[in-house]
């Protein structure tokens, strides 16, 4: 059996949330300048995409590890248990450390396809793909899932089905999926998530998610709830890549992460575009999908990241709506240049 990297993480360890469009191997290598938490999740692979030949190349760049995530976990999501078996066979060569499967997405295209946090829904399913995984990986399987889908009580008979199976982790996000981010999460409901874990799984760790904003957060949680083993932070990265710190960031400091995000972009870039090209030469079916032309990374989803690094100082708002209007990293840096 392989080690569980859950078991060498420290009590009231930190977890960055798997984000979809936002927790990439160029944002993580950010968040870990600035100062990484104990454990990495990646954004969301879908299973059935890399059963697929012609899925495949996305989600193994959507699997890219570099040095700096170790350890980190895959997370994954679908509905089809042989497709789990697959991609969980995968994973340890691929350099991950654990795979953590989503049952809590409340986004609605991921639920109509059955994944996410439909699978409350279909807790046979669920149930079904969690041991396709754990039979086909010695890497330590865990699950992300909400409360319920539509009523709080669906905790009560939702999450002890899951840790009858002996998972590593179970991440529960303090909201059903119904309730999306519109309401505070549920912080009371912890000591009965805790007391049903313990009376079920004690050797399953607990991970806390919803509303958790910064490390200070994090150790008054730790005071008031002892008994949980971690929490992840989401949206919090967001307001402050410093988040797993006690840093007080600079503005000089966080125009310096959003300069190597663009350099990671660019790098990332001329990798993507030399796995197209050889991909191309290697299969013609493939040439024959993509018109026979490489083609970049899209530019406009880093846009999403401006906001991070460009707030809090006088200008900050300017400075960002030029930025928006630009189309590439260089025009972005020229941007900045200008304000140096």
């Amino acid at each position: 059996m392989s080690e569980n990297i859950w078991d060498k993480l420290p009590h009231g360890f930190t977890v960055l949330a798997p984000m979809e469009g936002v927790t990439d191997v160029m944002f993580r290598q950010v968040v870990a300048k600035a100062g990484r938490p104990d454990l990495f999740y990646t954004e969301f692979t879908n299973v059935s995409s890399f059963a697929s030949e012609k899925g495949r190349f996305n989600a193994l760049e959507r699997l890219a590890v570099v040095p700096s995530d170790v350890p980190i976990v895959a997370q994954i999501w679908g509905k089809n248990p042989a497709h789990f078996a697959e991609l969980a066979g995968a994973l340890a060569g691929l350099g991950f450390d654990g795979l953590d499967i989503n049952m809590g997405c409340p986004d609605r295209h991921v639920n109509k396809a059955g994944g996410g946090a439909a699978m409350i829904r279909t807790p046979e399913l669920a149930v079904e793909c969690v041991r396709e995984a754990k039979k086909a990986t010695k890497l330590p399987v865990s699950v992300k899932t909400r409360l319920g889908y539509t009523y709080l009580e669906e905790f009560r008979e939702w999450l002890p089905v899951l840790l009858r199976e002996s998972i590593a982790a179970v991440t529960v996000h303090l909201r059903t999926r119904k309730e999306m981010s519109k309401v505070p999460a549920h912080y009371e409901l912890i000591p009965e998530i805790v007391q049903l874990r313990d009376e079920i799984a004690p050797g399953t760790k607990l991970v806390i998610n919803g509303d958790i904003k910064d490390l200070q957060q994090v150790q008054e949680l730790k005071m008031q709830h002892p008994q949980v083993d971690g929490y992840m932070i989401g949206r919090g990265v967001f307001e402050n890549p410093y988040c797993f710190t006690e840093h007080a960031a600079t503005k000089e400091e966080l125009l310096k992460l959003l300069e190597l995000h663009l350099d990671l972009f660019d790098a990332e870039d001329a990798k993507h575009c030399a796995a197209q090209a050889e991909l191309m030469r290697e299969n013609p079916e493939f040439a024959l999908k993509m018109d026979g032309k490489v083609r970049g990374l899209p530019f406009e989803p880093l846009k999403h990241f401006f906001k991070i690094y460009v707030k809090g100082f006088p200008g900050a708002s300017e400075l960002r709506a030029k930025m928006m209007e630009c189309k590439t990293t260089e025009e972005v840096r020229r941007v900045l240049r200008v304000l140096n």
